[in-house]
Formats: C-alpha cells, structure tokens, sequence
C-alpha cells in the first residue's frame, strides 16, 4: 500500500536539501524518468529508437531515460534528487517539488489534457450531481483530485457532499473492477479501461476545463542552469520524435504502433488516447501555449486549489506561497520564493531551428 502523498511530500523536501547540494556543477551524466501516459509515451520511443541518445551525443553527454510504474512516486524520487528531470502535470510540479523547496524549470510544456483525464461512475445516465454522498477513488491531492474540484464547482456541490478514497494510479483500474468502488476520478490509459466497462457513464472531462491539466518535462533548475546541453538535447529529441508521429507516413504509422504497444493498448486504443490529448505539434505551437498570458491565470488556479488542501508547505499563508515565472518575465507568488519556472527558451531554440 502507498503511503499518502502528503507525508512523502514531507520526506521528499527533507532529502531535496542534500541532494541537491551537491549538483551545482557541470556534469556529463544525466538521469530523467517518466510513466505511462498518452502524452509521454514519445520519450519511451525516443529513448527506445535512440533519438536521446543521438541528441545528447550531439552535446557531449549521456542520458538515462526510465520508465517508473508509480507516477507520484515519479516525482517523489525527483525532488529527492534521484532524477535530474521528470515527466509531471502542472499541479504536481507546484505542489511536490517546488512546495519541497527544489527549484524547478517546465522545460517542455508537451500538451495538455483535453478528456484524457475524466470522472466515471458506473450506472447509465449518471451526472456529476450523483457523486453527492458518494465514495470516489482517485490519487488524493493530483490532478484528478484538481479535476474533480473542479466538476463539483460546476454543480454546485462541494468535496464535504463526498468522501475521496486515496488510491494509486497503478491499483485504481482493478479497484473498479470491484464492486465496492462505485466512482474514479483518473487519466488514460486507466480512464479508457474503466470506460470500456458496461454500464458506465463519463460525469466529466478535462475537456471541460482546456489547457488546465498540463504535461511537462520538469528539469532541475540549478542543473539546467549549469548544464544547458541537457535542456538542448531533451528539447530536440522530444521534438523530433513529435515530428516523427505527426509525420502521416510509414514511419510515424509504425512509431504509434510502438507508443500503443509499449503503453499496454493497440493502435486504436492509442489514438484515441492521442484524440483526447492536445499534443503540440511543432515548437511553434508550443511555444505560443507556454507564452500565452492565459498560464499565469491558470497556476492561479491551481494555487489556490493546491493551498486549500495543505499542498503548499507548512508554512504557507496563502496561495501566493511559491513564487512562479511566465514568459517575457512575468511573476507570480512570493518574488523571494520562486520555485517553479515557466521558461520558453529552449522550446524556442527549437522554433527558431537553433538546437
């Protein structure tokens, strides 16, 4: 059994304080992890296919890329500084790493959710009211607790007219699978298996709440700041294989076939993952996303949700507790406390055909 995300938060600081004393300085040998989700299945490729290890030869060094099964646990071993990056959503990058204290960088803001994380109960022509007086399992304080949040606003309904039942990303598909779990709250691929199962209805989706669930590669900040070939070369691979699946051929048709296989489904199970998901195309399309002056209001969004539920550390007095950085030098949060970056310029390094 997984012990709550709050307390490994906890422990995850407390370790981020040695660990990362030490990485002040340029090195030649990086480590970055990632887990099984639509919009990140691109790293396993390229780090299958070799695309890593080509663009990081291009800048003198080595990266590791391995695959986690648990995905706060993921992110628990990066802030503990086990991984120089890591594959995480916008909320999780605030709350884990950045309200421990490790100062972090979205790299690449990779897509956001759009229905790729969603709310299921089972019985027929169920709404988001019905989840009043229910038990809903979802991996507490994430962002399908967010999501949830979220759904009930839209109602009307608060999270006192509910009970959440924490649970793992990794044990929630086989949870519903039982009779007594009635309602999730979860992402893909685990949102299409409970989907598929009979007399279910979908309450609610990401898609009603567009580009507020984002995917990243999060970098430590210091090691990226001393290590810039790291941030170039993850940015390119990931770039080029993008360029790859989107390319309508052969190759791309055998890439998502690779993708589909390796994240447990077949091709048609992962396009429609993929359909759910606004992967960015091109850097250009990224680039204007992450500098779009929506982010700011977004991780407003998200601030405040996360200091409502305790995400923010201890000694956190409001929601402008970690300080964040935008596009063109915007600020956000405690100017003395900045945590979590928002930084375009690798991604437009990579628009501007510089990498």
């Amino acid at each position: 059994m997984h012990k709550p995300r709050r307390s490994r938060l906890l422990i995850a600081g407390i370790l981020a304080v040695f660990s990362f004393a030490a990485q002040a300085a340029p090195k030649t040998h990086f480590n970055v992890c990632w887990t099984i989700y639509a919009g990140w299945m691109p790293w396993e490729y390229a780090k299958a296919q070799g695309i890593v290890d080509k663009w990081a030869k291009k800048y003198g060094i080595t990266i590791d890329v391995t695959q986690l099964n648990d995905y706060v646990e993921s992110i628990n071993q990066y802030t503990a500084g086990q991984f120089d990056g890591c594959t995480m959503t916008n909320m999780d990058a605030l709350t884990i790493p950045a309200a421990g204290g490790v100062e972090s960088t979205a790299l690449v803001v990779s897509d956001y959710s759009n229905g790729n994380d969603g709310i299921v109960i089972k019985g027929t022509g169920k709404t988001v009211a019905d989840l009043k007086g229910m038990n809903v399992n979802l991996v507490e304080l994430s962002v399908s607790h967010y999501l949830l949040a979220r759904a009930l606003d839209s109602v009307g309904l608060k999270e006192a007219d509910l009970k959440v039942e924490n649970t793992s990303d990794a044990d929630i598909a086989a949870a519903f699978n039982t009779d007594q779990v009635k309602a999730v709250t979860t992402w893909n691929p685990m949102l299409a298996e409970v989907k598929a199962k009979p007399a279910v209805t979908e309450v609610f989706d990401s898609s009603k709440v567009p580009g507020e669930i984002m995917d990243m590669m999060v970098v430590n900040t210091q090691t990226l700041k001393d290590n810039p070939a790291l941030g170039k070369a993850l940015t390119g691979a990931w770039f080029e294989t993008v360029a790859l699946m989107n390319a309508d051929n052969a190759a791309s048709k055998a890439a998502l076939e690779h993708m589909a296989k390796a994240s447990g489904t077949d091709l048609a199970g992962f396009e429609a993952q993929l359909h759910t998901t606004k992967l960015f195309a091109t850097p250009r399309e990224a680039l204007a996303f992450v500098s779009d002056k929506q982010i700011p209001t977004t991780m407003g969004y998200v601030a405040d949700f996360s200091f409502k539920h305790g995400l923010l550390g201890q000694g956190a007095q409001d929601s402008k507790a970690v300080g964040m950085t935008f596009a063109g030098g915007a600020t956000q949060g405690d100017p003395a406390n900045l945590k979590l970056h928002f930084d375009p310029s690798y991604v437009q390094m990579a628009a501007d055909g510089k990498l």
